[in-house]
C-alpha cells in the first residue's frame, strides 16, 4: 500500500463506520411523523403507506446502483461533485452539488433547531417540569440547538475515528430504542387498540373500506421518498474509507436495505395496532406521531424510551451530515474552483477541518433562520429538490461516463455489464424524474405568503449564485494556467 502523504485525508473508516455514516443521514424523527401525517398529506392513502414506502424505495434503490457504480471507480472525497465532474463535467459537477451542500447545511441548523423540543419533552416526561418550561424558552432552545450543533463540528474536526466511534453507538441506540415501537406494535392489535378507545373516549370504532388509486400511491411515494435521501453521505467520504472500491458500494447497499426494512417494520408495526382510519381521521384535524398513537394502549412510562428514540434519531442525522457537507467543499477546493484554503487539512487530526468549520457556520444560519422565521420547512424542501436533481445527475453519469471518461470508466467494479448499467440508470432517470415533478408541481401549487417561498424558485436562485461562483473561479483557474481538460479527465488526488 502507497504511504498517505503528509497533507492529505487518512482512509481510517471502516465498512460499519460508513454504512453508520449513511444510515444516520437517513433515518432521522421523521419515521416517528410522516408514515402517519401522511394520511393528511395524501389523501386516500389509507392502508397502503407500506405499499407507498416500498415504491419509493424502487427510485432510492436505482440511484443508490449508481452511487455504487460510481463510487467503485471514484472513491474519493466530495463524491457527487467528483462525479459529476468527471462524467459529465465540472460545471455540472459544482453546480448540481452546491445546491445539495446549500440543501443539507440548512437542514443540518434545521435538525439541531428540531432535536430541542424533544429534549424538552423527553424532560417533561421525566418529571422535570422546570427544565422542560427552560428548553421551550427562545433563547434557551437556539443556545442548546446551537451547543449541539458546534458539538458535532468540534467532533468532525477531531478526527474520524473519534467520529466513528460516535456514529455507530448512536445508529445502535436509534435501532433499539425504535425497537420498542416496533415490539409494542406487533404485541398489540386492532382489537386491543378498539377496547382501549370505548375505555378511555367511550366511542365505538367503525372500520373503514379504501380504494386502491396508482395516482395516490404515486403522490404518497413522492413524499415518503424523502426518508431515503442520506446515503449519498457515503460517497461523500470516499477519501477516509479504507479499501473503498469496496467498501463504498458494500456501505451503499447495507445502508438501503437496512434502512428500507427499519422503515417497512416499524410503519407495519404502528399500523398493525393502530387502524389506518383512526390514523386518517386523527391527522385531518391535528398532528399525528407514533408515540402519541401508541400512547392509547401503551402505559405512560414506555412514552420515555418512544420519545427519547426519536431525539436519538433526530440527533443522529447530525454527524453524518457534517461529514458529507464538508467534503463536498474540501473536493471543489482541491480542484481549484473554490478557494484553495478551504481545501486545508488540519496537522494533527488530518480533518478538512476548515471546511467543516465554514460547514457549521452555514448550518448556523439554518439554526438562525429557523428561529427568527418561525418556518423551516422551506429548507427541507429545497434540500429535496436539490437531492432528487443530485440523484437524476448520478444516473446520468452512469450512462455517459464510458463515453466521456472511458479511462475512469474502466475502474467500474460494481455491475460491469454496460447494458445493465444502462438499464439501471435509465430506470432510475425516469422514475427520478417523475418524483421531481411531482415534487415541483406540489411546490408550485401550494399557496404561501411570496413567491419567492416556493422552495423551487429558491433553489433556481441558490443555482444562478453556484453558477456565478464557479464561473468565477473557472476564470481564475483558467487564467492560471491549469489545464482543464487534463484536470477533469482524472481523478484527484488520493
Amino acid at each position: 500500500m502507497a504511504a498517505t502523504r503528509p497533507n492529505s485525508l487518512e482512509r481510517k473508516l471502516g465498512l460499519l463506520g460508513l454504512a453508520a455514516t449513511g444510515i444516520c443521514s437517513m433515518i432521522g424523527a421523521s419515521i416517528y411523523v410522516i408514515p402517519f401525517m401522511i394520511q393528511r398529506n395524501v389523501p386516500g392513502i389509507g392502508p397502503y403507506v407500506l405499499l407507498a414506502f416500498l415504491f419509493a424505495a424502487i427510485p432510492a434503490a436505482l440511484a443508490a446502483f449508481s452511487y455504487a457504480i460510481l463510487a467503485s471507480a471514484m472513491p474519493r472525497a466530495g463524491g457527487s461533485y467528483v462525479y459529476a465532474s468527471r462524467a459529465l463535467g465540472p460545471y455540472f459537477g459544482f453546480v448540481a452539488s452546491f445546491s445539495q451542500w446549500f440543501g443539507l447545511s440548512i437542514a443540518i441548523g434545521v435538525v439541531a433547531y428540531l432535536v430541542v423540543p424533544f429534549f424538552r419533552d423527553v424532560a417533561s416526561l421525566l418529571g422535570l417540569g422546570q427544565i422542560a418550561a427552560l428548553l421551550d424558552t427562545g433563547l434557551v432552545r437556539v443556545s442548546v440547538a446551537l451547543a449541539v450543533l458546534w458539538l458535532f463540528v468540534w467532533l468532525n474536526v477531531r478526527g474520524v475515528k473519534l467520529y466513528e466511534r460516535t456514529v455507530i453507538p448512536l445508529m445502535i441506540l436509534m435501532f433499539l430504542l425504535g425497537g420498542v415501537v416496533i415490539v409494542a406494535g406487533l404485541y398489540f392489535d386492532h382489537q386491543d387498540f378498539a377496547a382501549a378507545i370505548l375505555h378511555k373516549e367511550n366511542r365505538v370504532l367503525v372500520p373503514t373500506a379504501a380504494s386502491f388509486h396508482w395516482s395516490t400511491l404515486a403522490a404518497g411515494a413522492a413524499v415518503l421518498f424523502s426518508s431515503f435521501i442520506g446515503f449519498d453521505s457515503i460517497a461523500q467520504a470516499g477519501g477516509e474509507a479504507k479499501d473503498p472500491s469496496r467498501s463504498l458500494p458494500r456501505a451503499i447497499g447495507i445502508a438501503i436495505v437496512t434502512v428500507t426494512l427499519f422503515y417497512v417494520a416499524f410503519t407495519y408495526a404502528v399500523y398493525h395496532t393502530v387502524p389506518w382510519s383512526f390514523v386518517a381521521e386523527q391527522a385531518r384535524t391535528q398532528d399525528v406521531t407514533a408515540p402519541g398513537l401508541l400512547g392509547y394502549v401503551l402505559s405512560s412510562h414506555w412514552a420515555v424510551p418512544i420519545v427519547l428514540g426519536a431525539s436519538i434519531a433526530l440527533l443522529n442525522d447530525l454527524p453524518a451530515m457534517i461529514l458529507s457537507v464538508s467534503r463536498l467543499m474540501f473536493a471543489w477546493a482541491e480542484d481549484g474552483i473554490f478557494p484553495k484554503s478551504i481545501a486545508s487539512i488540519h496537522h494533527a487530526h488530518r480533518t478538512p477541518y476548515v471546511a467543516i468549520i465554514l460547514s457549521g457556520l452555514m448550518a448556523t444560519v439554518g439554526v438562525l433562520g429557523s428561529h427568527f422565521a418561525g418556518d423551516f420547512f422551506l429548507g427541507i424542501d429545497i434540500m429535496v429538490t436539490s437531492m432528487l436533481v443530485n440523484y437524476l445527475l448520478m444516473c446520468v453519469s452512469v450512462l455517459l461516463l464510458p463515453r466521456n471518461n472511458p479511462a475512469i470508466a474502466a475502474g467500474i467494479t460494481v455491475v460491469r455489464s454496460l447494458a445493465l448499467q444502462r438499464v439501471l440508470a435509465a430506470a432510475g432517470i425516469l422514475l427520478l424524474a417523475g418524483l421531481l415533478v411531482v415534487h415541483i408541481v406540489n411546490d408550485l401549487g401550494t399557496a404561501v405568503s411570496a413567491w419567492y417561498f416556493h422552495s423551487t424558485v429558491a433553489w433556481i436562485l441558490v443555482m444562478l449564485a453556484a453558477s456565478v461562483i464557479f464561473l468565477h473561479y473557472w476564470r481564475k483557474l483558467r487564467a492560471s494556467g491549469v489545464d482543464t481538460a487534463d484536470l477533469f479527465s482524472k481523478l484527484p488526488r488520493d
